[in-house]
């Protein structure tokens, strides 16, 4: 086993809403549980939003749920991101392929969030709210804790390595 913290990026479009609002519950549920050998971020794999802040309703949302939501500027994943983590959960399967494509020798890292639902549809993926309304965010938040017990299992089968 290594010393070093295990690394984990969620990613999504434009890594505005759906990834950083995975980033935030992650560590908050870490913190939670007292586990601190975990670094989190998150990325998108588009360009588009680069350097935008998170999405005002995806910051609503988790403010009122009790998590951080500062200090977020989007960035677009990197190859040098993919081979430093030892987990990158994918919001939709189209985020998955991209990464894929940009790194096709780490396979076995590249996951999908819903994957780590037991009650989720294999291979659903998380809807963007982006295009609705605020109440999607929601929805878009209750997958994602849905998902963390299933991500931080995953964390601890990676630890035990």
């Amino acid at each position: 086993m290594s010393s070093d913290p295990i690394r984990v990026d969620f990613v999504c479009w434009g890594n505005i809403c759906r990834s950083p609002m995975a980033e935030r519950v992650a560590e908050a549920y870490a913190e939670r549980e007292g586990i601190t050998d975990v670094e989190f971020s998150s990325s998108g794999v588009s360009s588009e939003e680069l350097g935008n802040p998170m999405d005002p309703r995806a910051a609503q949302w988790l403010r009122e749920n009790g998590y951080r939501a500062d200090d977020h500027t989007a960035h677009q994943v990197t190859r040098e991101e993919i081979d430093g983590a030892d987990l990158v959960v994918a919001m939709e399967d189209l985020h998955v392929d991209r990464m894929r494509r940009l790194r096709p020798e780490h396979p076995e890292k590249l996951r999908l969030l819903t994957d780590f639902d037991p009650d989720a549809e294999p291979g659903s993926g998380v809807p963007d709210p982006w295009y609705g309304d605020a109440d999607g965010f929601g929805d878009t938040l209750t997958s994602i804790e849905a998902a963390m017990p299933g991500v931080f299992a995953e964390i601890a089968r990676i630890r035990a390595e």
